[in-house]
This record gives structure tokens, sequence and C-alpha cells, in this order.
């Protein structure tokens, strides 16, 4: 029977490392897909792109994989047709809520969303109910360093038109038109780069209370865990 334990333990501590190794892929692909998507398949004047793929490569995912999120995006996989839309919605108390899919099923993805929307306490809503209040912008995040205002220097003459400093990082904000101008030359300056991509961004977030963030946060881990779902963003602050 204690053999039979150990195995059982073993079996649940692997499902639980499975599945950790999963949601990471799962980020990883989007992330690739959704610079792919932006900039075109080219590492090489897509930045954005590159840095995605150098992650994906970090986490150990295969190079077939890699290939295929970028085919994907790009609209070179054989045989599949992938339709962009954005769904928008609301969630517990009024939150604001904006979800970017790639799909090659709508009928599939919007019954998905719909559904994990009801269930979670929020109600999807007709087009342009919330997008009005999200601004896309190129968001770059840099570890902070000895180099952080000839960073900021090269930053401003490149495009960023806006710089927040924190305590361990530094995130600069852009016209998405010129976020590979930016994230290029920042890369240049060899800054070490945390995060970097072209978002949607709520122009007025709302405080709620703890429980309620709780469940915003549920329904958004529901959602990010479809397969469809590139990008969820919200206006809970």
């Amino acid at each position: 029977m204690s053999g039979h334990n150990k195995w059982s333990k073993i079996k649940h501590v692997k499902a639980k490392q499975d599945a950790i190794k999963g949601k990471v892929f799962t980020k990883a692909i989007k992330d690739i897909t959704t610079a792919a998507r932006a900039g075109g398949g080219d590492l090489e004047t897509n930045a954005a792109l590159r840095l995605a793929v150098e992650r994906a490569k970090a986490v150990s995912m295969p190079a077939s994989n890699i290939q295929r999120a970028i085919d994907k995006a790009t609209g070179n996989l054989q045989g599949v047709h992938y339709d962009e839309i954005t769904y928008e919605g609301y969630g517990p108390n009024g939150v604001a809520i904006m979800v970017e899919c790639m799909t090659d099923n709508k009928n599939r993805t919007v019954a998905s969303i719909r559904h994990a929307f009801t269930k979670n306490g929020g109600s999807m809503g007709e087009s342009g109910c919330v997008a009005w209040m999200f601004d896309k912008k190129g968001i770059i995040t840099v570890q902070r360093s000895d180099k952080d205002d000839e960073i900021m220097e090269i930053a401003m003459e490149n495009g960023a038109n806006d710089i927040k400093e924190f305590d361990d990082f530094i995130l600069f904000e852009s016209d998405p038109n010129d976020f590979n101008l930016l994230l290029k030359a920042i890369e240049k300056a060899e800054a070490t780069i945390l995060d970097s991509s072209v978002e949607l961004v709520a122009n007025n977030e709302v405080d709620v209370e703890d429980d309620i963030a709780e469940k915003v946060e549920k329904l958004i881990d529901i959602l990010e865990e479809d397969e469809d779902v590139q990008n969820v963003y919200h206006n809970m602050s």
C-alpha cells in the first residue's frame, strides 16, 4: 500500500508541474502570437517578436510550437483561417473587461466567452460598450540599473511619451506606431527588458472591495485559460 501511496503522490506532483508548465507555455505562445500579429513574423524587423521567442526558448518551448504560433498569427498555417475578434463586457461590480481573441470558429469562441462571463458574475456587452474606456499603448518594462538616466534619455528620443519610475523597474509608454522603434533603441542600449507589448490600457481605473476583486480575478483567470483568448484587459485598479 505504501508503494501505491508513493506513486499517487508522484503522479499528483507531476500533474501539478505539468499544469504550471502548461500555463507558462500558454503565456509564451500568446506573447508570440500577439507580437507576430502586430509586427509580422520576421525576427529581424520585429523586436517584440524576437524577445517573445527568446522568452519562449528560455522556458524550453519546442521550436515547432514557436513556429506554429508565428504561422497562426501571420496567416501562414496551412488549411486554417484565423479571425481576430474582441469581445467586451462587464465583470462583477461593473468592472470593464476587453477580451482579444484569435479563433478559427467564432461560434465556439463567443459561446465560451459568454459562458465565462455569465457563470462568474459578469455579462457580455455590445461592441463599443467599454472600448472607449481604453487606449492602445506600447508598454516596455525595464529593470532598474546604474544606466537609468541614459536609458530614459534614449527612450525620450525614440518615441517614449511617458515614463513611470518604480522601485525595481521603469515603465515606458509610447504610441503603438512608435513601439518597435522604442523597443529596438532600448534593446540596443543593453537594458534588461522585463516585458514588452502593445496593449490596451484603461484611461480611468476603478477601485473595488477585496471580495469583488477576487471575483473579477477569477473571471479573468477563466477567460485567459481559453485557448482562443490572446489577451484580457480590465479597468480595475
